[in-house]
This record gives structure tokens, C-alpha cells and sequence, in this order.
């Protein structure tokens, strides 16, 4: 079976050691603590911006209409980032993901007793929800009743390989590369012989020796920004390659 990084049987080469990032947007948040800084808010409202749909889809498995599930979304994030969570933030809060969940599920256990709810339009200035978007996903999805955290992990690290994966598009798009990623894609998913690298080669008009080489430098920009964008959700940066585990199984359904 492929690794998430597209490689295929042996030893994972994703969940090797690598460079620890000292400086992150969750490491930010942690040691702001109840000393709350600007930066720190905004970083909490960044991570809140790429991960909120795995949320979402939590909520929608629980609410009977998609309607009342963004407005406990909205609702969740508007109160979340304008009561300043950050305060009693310790280190077994270290997973940015599971810290999210569990204010989530401490939100709709006190919504459970309240009567009224905050309507989309209430307000979250620091976030901007794609509902359609988030529909579409949510119907090609199925779900696991049985096992709702599970599905939340996947839906997880479904999102965060979206991001890296928008990362390293926008890095060949600026580099004049736009048309190399398009076609070198399929190998960051897939097993590298999955897709024979002369016939690729040619549509880019490129040698297969060269088309070869520039396709193991794209793999292995993939892993770097993977490493950094699980980093940058860890409290201690250390973890990176134990979070890469747990994304792996999250995928494979382990």
C-alpha cells in the first residue's frame, strides 16, 4: 500500500528524522499562555482558517440539517477565538488538533443547555467559511458512526496533505515550474512506477533522465513541507514523526 507520500511498501521514508522546527504558529500560541499577544491570536486564527472543515464534519454527523451544522460551527469559532482560549494551555495540549476537539466537544455539551444560538452572520471577523465547498466535501464522504474521532483524525490529515500540497503548487507556480507540478503530481500520491516516467516526460517535452530527477527533488519538497506543516501544529516540534504516524493511520483507517 502507498505511503502518504506516495512511495510504496518498505520503510516510510516520511517517518524519518529530519529538521526540528523550533518556531511554529502552535508553539506560538502555547507560550503566549495567559499573556495572549496579537501574534499569538493570529496564529490560532490562521491554524482555525486551514483546519476548521474536519470540524465541520464532526458537527454535521450530530445536528440533524447542514444548516444548524455551520451555525454551531460559526458559533464555535466566533467564541473560541474572541474569549481568548489560550489561557491554561499545558503541555498535554501539545496536538493543535486535539486541543481544537476537545474545546469543540466542551462547546456542544454547554450548547446542549442553552436555548439560544449565535446565527452565521454573528460575527467572526478572523475567519472566512467556504459552506459550499465544505457541502460538496461532506457528500463524497462516508462516514464511520461508530467511530466519530476516527473520522475526525482523517478528516485531519486529509486537510493538512491539502495544504502542503497547496504549498508546494504555489512554490512551482512561482518558480515557472506550474506545469511540472500538474503533471509530477500523481507521483506524490502514488507509487513512483504507478505512472511510467517517459510518457510523463514527454508531454512536458523534457528527457525521462531529467523528468526523473526534477520528480525526486518535487518528492522530496512534499516530505519537507509535510514535516513542517505537522510542526507547526505540535507544541513540542519533536513529535513531528510520531504525528506522521498517527497521520498515516488516520488514512489507512489503522
Amino acid at each position: 500500500m502507498s505511503g502518504t507520500d506516495g512511495t510504496s511498501g518498505g520503510a516510510d521514508p516520511l517517518v524519518g528524522r529530519g529538521e526540528v522546527f523550533a518556531t511554529t504558529r502552535w508553539t506560538q500560541v502555547v507560550a503566549a499562555g495567559r499573556g495572549a499577544s496579537p501574534d499569538a491570536e493570529r496564529a490560532l486564527a490562521a491554524l482555525c482558517q486551514a483546519y476548521w472543515y474536519p470540524l465541520y464534519a464532526y458537527v454535521r454527523r450530530r445536528v440533524r440539517s447542514r444548516e444548524d451544522a455551520e451555525d454551531l460551527t460559526q458559533a464555535f469559532f466566533a467564541r473560541f477565538l474572541e474569549r481568548n482560549p489560550l489561557g491554561g494551555l499545558s503541555a498535554d495540549r501539545g496536538r493543535f488538533r486535539a486541543f481544537l476537539l476537545a474545546a469543540l466537544q466542551n462547546f456542544l455539551s454547554n450548547e446542549r443547555d442553552r436555548s439560544g444560538r449565535m446565527k452565521r452572520g454573528g460575527g467572526v471577523p478572523h475567519l472566512s467559511l467556504d459552506w459550499s465547498a465544505a457541502d460538496s466535501r461532506y457528500g463524497l464522504e462516508v462516514p464511520d458512526p461508530a467511530d466519530p474521532e476516527r473520522e475526525f483524525d482523517r478528516a485531519w490529515a486529509v486537510s493538512l496533505l491539502e495544504q502542503v500540497v497547496g504549498r508546494l503548487r504555489s512554490e512551482c507556480d512561482g518558480s515557472g515550474r506550474a506545469g511540472l507540478f500538474e503533471v509530477a503530481r500523481g507521483y506524490l500520491m502514488l507509487g513512483e512506477e504507478a505512472i511510467p516516467h517517459a510518457d510523463a516526460a514527454r508531454r512536458l517535452g523534457m528527457e525521462e533522465g531529467a523528468f526523473r530527477v526534477a520528480v525526486h527533488r518535487l518528492r522530496k519538497r512534499y516530505r519537507e513541507l509535510l514535516r513542517e506543516e505537522l510542526a507547526g501544529t505540535l507544541a513540542d516540534p519533536s513529535q513531528v514523526d510520531d504525528e506522521l504516524r498517527a497521520l498515516q493511520q488516520a488514512l489507512l483507517g489503522g
